[in-house]
C-alpha cells in the first residue's frame, strides 16, 4: 500500500511543494526580492488544496510577522536564490549536466540562465510531474535549456531511470537536494547519497539540506510549525521522516568529498535579509550542506571543510 505522505500535490509531502511555491510567489513580489519566478503563483492557483493561500506579500494576514509566510517564507526564499547561485556556479566552472533530486514545482530550467549544451534532469514522482507539467504547458513555458523530467521514487532505484534519459556518469554533474532528506527514511537517504557518488565524476557538485538531531519538545510546539497546521493544513512534524538521520556530510567526506556545511543564518548576513536566530527555533537545526567531488575545479569547491557546522 502506498504511503500516504508520498502521494500527489493535493497531499502528504507534495502540499510542501504547493506551500514553497507560495512562498516563491511573495518573495518574487517583495521589493527586496531574492528571487524571481513568475510560474510559482501559477501552481498555487491550480491546485485545490492550495488555491486560496496567499502568493503576494499583501496577501499575507500580519505581513513578515507570520510566522508561516513571513519568516519561513523569507527562509525558503533565501534558500532559493542560494541554491540557484550554487548550480549556476557550478555549471559556470564546468558542470554540464544538473539534477534535481525531488524536483517538486521547481522551475529553474526555465527562470535561470544556463550556459549552452547544458542538461537538467527533473525527478520526481509521476503525479507530482504530472500537475507541473499541466500548468507549464498552459503557460506555453519554454525551458531555457534542454530538460528531461523522470518519473520515479527517490525511495526505489531512480539510477536506472536517469541513465535511460541520457544521464552520462562520466560527465561532471550538479546535483541538488532541496528540501528532499528530510522527508526520506534513513535507508533511502543513505541509498541516495551513496547512488549519486557512484555517478558522478570528478568535478561533480552536490547541494543538500539536512536538520541536526531531533528538535525539542518547546521546538516542536513553536510558532512555525503551529502556523502551518493552523493556515494551511500541513503538519510538517507528521511528514518529517522520524528516523535518526545518517551522517551523510561524513559519509561523502569518506568517499573523498570536500564539504562545507553552513546555517542559513550565514547567508541572511551575506544577503542582509532573510531570518535571523530566535528562541526555540524551528530553524535552528538546518544546515545547507555543499560538497564537490575531488577533480573539481577550483571555483567548484566549498570554502572551509565543515568541520565546524554552520561556520562560513
Amino acid at each position: 500500500m502506498p504511503d500516504a505522505r508520498y502521494t500527489g500535490v493535493e497531499g502528504g509531502v507534495g502540499l510542501t511543494a504547493l506551500m514553497v511555491a507560495a512562498a516563491r510567489a511573495i518573495e518574487a513580489h517583495r521589493p527586496d526580492a531574492l528571487a524571481g519566478d513568475t510560474y510559482a503563483e501559477h501552481f498555487v492557483r491550480a491546485a485545490g488544496a492550495s488555491a486560496a493561500w496567499p502568493v503576494r506579500p499583501a496577501e499575507v494576514p500580519g505581513g513578515d510577522a507570520n510566522p508561516l509566510w513571513g519568516r519561513l517564507g523569507r527562509y525558503f526564499g533565501l534558500r532559493t536564490r542560494v541554491l540557484d547561485d550554487f548550480l549556476v556556479s557550478s555549471v559556470q566552472a564546468g558542470a554540464r549536466q544538473v539534477v534535481l533530486l525531488g524536483a517538486g514545482l521547481d522551475t529553474r530550467a526555465f527562470r535561470l540562465g544556463w550556459p549552452p549544451g547544458r542538461v537538467v534532469y527533473e525527478i520526481d514522482r509521476d503525479g507530482v510531474l504530472a500537475f507541473k507539467h499541466r500548468v507549464l504547458d498552459a503557460l506555453a513555458a519554454t525551458p531555457a535549456t534542454t530538460r528531461r523530467p523522470i518519473a520515479a521514487d527517490l525511495r526505489d532505484d531512480w539510477a536506472r531511470s536517469l541513465a535511460g534519459a541520457g544521464f552520462d556518469p562520466a560527465v561532471p554533474t550538479a546535483w541538488l537536494a532541496e528540501g528532499l532528506l528530510l522527508y526520506l527514511p534513513a535507508d533511502a537517504e543513505r541509498r541516495l547519497i551513496d547512488t549519486v557518488d557512484r555517478l558522478s565524476a570528478g568535478g561533480s557538485t552536490l547541494a543538500f539540506e539536512v536538520k541536526l538531531g531531533t528538535e525539542s519538545p518547546q521546538v516542536r510546539a513553536g510558532a512555525v510549525y503551529a502556523a502551518a497546521r493552523q493556515q494551511i493544513g500541513v503538519d510538517l512534524l507528521a511528514l518529517f521522516d522520524g528516523e535518526p538521520r545518517p551522517d551523510s556530510t561524513g559519509r561523502l567526506r569518506e568517499r573523498g568529498w570536500s564539504t562545507a556545511v553552513h546555517t542559513p543564518f550565514d547567508f541572511t548576513r551575506d544577503h542582509g535579509r532573510g531570518p535571523r536566530p530566535e528562541p526555540d527555533d524551528a530553524l535552528a537545526g538546518n544546515r545547507w550542506v555543499f560538497a564537490a567531488k575531488a577533480g573539481a575545479p577550483p571555483g567548484l569547491k566549498p570554502a572551509g571543510d565543515g568541520s565546524e557546522p554552520g561556520s562560513r
